[in-house]
């Protein structure tokens, strides 16, 4: 195998440097764009219609998780998406020739289990990829071999490998893991339903106050859960992670390994108040009933996006490619009345759903005096800093680790599948990389979440070979002293990071056919993420619930009548969770059923 991949990459090569630049990728791949109209349901190649029930900006996997849900529920709906490929962050890509990458968004766990159930996904060709073990942490230190963390589904495997470290932390692991779930059983309910729309209550005839105290149950759900131990749980939202995990442990790479869910995505420090919520929030998840569990979907991150695109497409839905929605057309009453798109096409719609961000959807798409002045001012004001540079590695042997030698015959072993976490030793070093990125500088350690997803799905790529997926962090939108992302300064950075990763696992960097670079400016430009973030905007509790993406606001209604927010700037936030889409669309529904 490893000859066949050795002779794929000396083909690829003689078209690519070693180190290929992410805009020469682009331009490669840009070569390979759809044209026409996009084929939906049965192969039948629709056309766009002038006129709609319901229209949805974006062809994130919220929006069509929106659409599947409105054409269910008989809704004529179109989906008009601006890129050549659905799914918004939720992609693959061929970036370089032979290689499928999920580009952006890389791990399913947080999608909603109603989603997979009501749209039956799995029908529609859906097919999810567990990983026991899921966690791997190696070390660097002055012994041979190094020592490394590996946590997996048995909790006996776990304190086995915990207590290396620390016999205490090994007996206190199941009680912290009991207490999480606890936590994250009782804010479940939650997530499933629109903020309480405080400003209704007490309003309205008393039927109708009555109908807005409904809204209340899943609040009250939540305190009921939590029941005794509410004060421990609150502080788990609003302290330092650091902290929580200093009640629990005491070895660093446990309490770094824990951490890293607290941090990734957000430009948030383990000593960062509030960075508790954002580790509940990765926690949240479950895979085929196991709670917490990650895993790949096979053919990559695209195949969610296309199972949920035909879910709804068997219902009559219309998608398409290449459609980029200039502005949301206002009737005089001020209502949204459809979209007109950049070539000038209008399409009409009672009802609007924007799964573009809320600075896109409120700041590009809408006049600003059409909106109250305090709304655009707290748009204009969410925290949208992103530490995250994105590379996708296309390698011709797996990555053979100091701590985790590769086997003889070079076949995956179960670290392999792991989210691999790098100078990930001590929090020390994630709040030091934090520190360097807040004054403007990449840092020089990142931390690093390595992913292989060839390991369990090897026709993402050549035989032989494999898709690596960093997910790395932190590196600020806008760098100190007028500098700019330009190539010296993406490569440059990449470069650091196989730097570390060589440190881990030695001829990584030889191993390297090509790579695609996305710093925060990337991942703005190419997916619509403001100023690069994941979330499309920060996961602080100033920016959740009701206070998203604005209070008052926060119930998918918009303050355009006709229009609702549907994506990740909307309750209850970022990853590919669905639940915003699911939401918004029951939201809407009702709406257009009293029209």
């Amino acid at each position: 195998m490893a000859r066949h991949c050795g002779a794929m990459a000396t083909r690829i090569q003689a078209r690519l440097s070693t180190v290929c630049s992410s805009r020469w990728l682009q331009d490669w791949h840009l070569s390979l764009r759809l044209s026409g109209p996009r084929l939906t349901h049965a192969g039948a190649a629709e056309r766009l219609q002038r006129e709609y029930d319901a229209v949805v900006i974006g062809a994130g996997h919220n929006g069509l998780v929106a659409a599947a849900y409105l054409q269910r529920a008989g809704v004529r709906t179109a989906v008009l998406e601006k890129r050549h490929v659905l799914g918004g962050a939720t992609v693959t890509e061929e970036i370089v020739p032979g290689f499928k990458f999920s580009r952006a968004s890389y791990l399913l766990s947080l999608l909603r289990p109603q989603i997979y159930a009501e749209l039956e996904l799995q029908r529609h060709g859906l097919r999810v990829l567990p990983r026991d073990p899921y966690s791997f942490t190696p070390l660097l230190e002055d012994r041979s071999p190094p020592r490394s963390l590996l946590l997996g589904h048995n909790m006996a495997q776990n304190q086995q490998q915990i207590a290396q470290f620390s016999q205490k932390d090994a007996q206190a692991y199941p009680e912290y893991e009991a207490f999480m779930g606890g936590m994250v059983s009782a804010l479940d309910p939650l997530l499933d339903s629109p903020p309480l729309d405080t400003a209704a209550l007490g309003k309205g005839s008393l039927l109708q106050q009555l109908r807005n105290l409904r809204a209340l149950w899943p609040l009250l759900q939540a305190g009921l859960a939590l029941g005794q131990q509410l004060p421990r749980y609150y502080e788990v939202l609003t302290a330092p992670i650091s902290k929580i995990l200093d009640q629990w442990f005491e070895s660093e790479p446990l309490k770094t390994t824990l951490a890293t869910d607290a941090v990734i995505g957000a430009m948030t420090s383990p000593h960062t108040p509030g960075s508790g919520y954002v580790l509940l929030h990765h926690v949240m998840g479950e895979l085929e009933g196991r709670r917490g569990a990650w895993g790949y979907v096979a053919g990559g991150m695209g195949a969610l996006s296309q199972a949920i695109a035909h879910a709804a497409t068997a219902r009559g839905a219309h998608i398409f490619a290449e459609k980029a929605v200039c502005h949301v057309l206002l009737g005089r009453d001020g209502r949204a009345q459809g979209v007109a798109l950049q070539d000038g096409t209008e399409v009409r719609s009672k009802l609007v759903l924007s799964n573009a961000s809320p600075q896109i959807t409120f700041l590009e798409l809408i006049p600003q005096k059409q909106l109250p002045k305090d709304f655009v001012q707290r748009i204009r004001q969410v925290d949208t800093r992103s530490p995250v540079t994105k590379i996708n590695v296309a390698v011709d042997r797996l990555p053979s680790f100091l701590a985790a030698p590769n086997a003889r015959d070079g076949q995956p072993l179960p670290h392999h599948q792991c989210s691999i976490h790098l100078n990930c030793e001590n929090t020390h070093l994630l709040h030091q990389a934090f520190t360097e990125a807040t004054h403007g500088h990449p840092s020089n350690r990142p931390m690093i979440e390595l992913c292989i997803p060839s390991a369990l799905d090897p026709g993402l790529a050549p035989q032989g070979c494999h898709v690596v997926s960093l997910f790395t962090q932190y590196t600020p939108s806008v760098l100190a002293d007028g500098q700019s992302w330009d190539e010296q300064a993406r490569n440059a950075y990449a470069d650091r990071v196989f730097d570390c990763i060589e440190d881990y696992a030695p001829g990584f960097k030889a191993s390297v056919i090509g790579r695609d670079i996305l710093t925060p400016p990337d991942l703005e430009r190419i997916f619509g993420l403001p100023g690069g973030n994941i979330f499309h905007g920060g996961m602080s509790l100033d920016q959740l619930y009701f206070a998203r993406p604005a209070p008052s606001y926060s119930g998918y209604r918009s303050p355009i009548p006709g229009l609702y927010l549907c994506g990740s700037g909307a309750h209850p936030g970022g990853g590919v969770m669905g639940a915003a889409g699911r939401n918004a669309a029951q939201v809407a529904l009702k709406d257009f059923r009293s029209l």
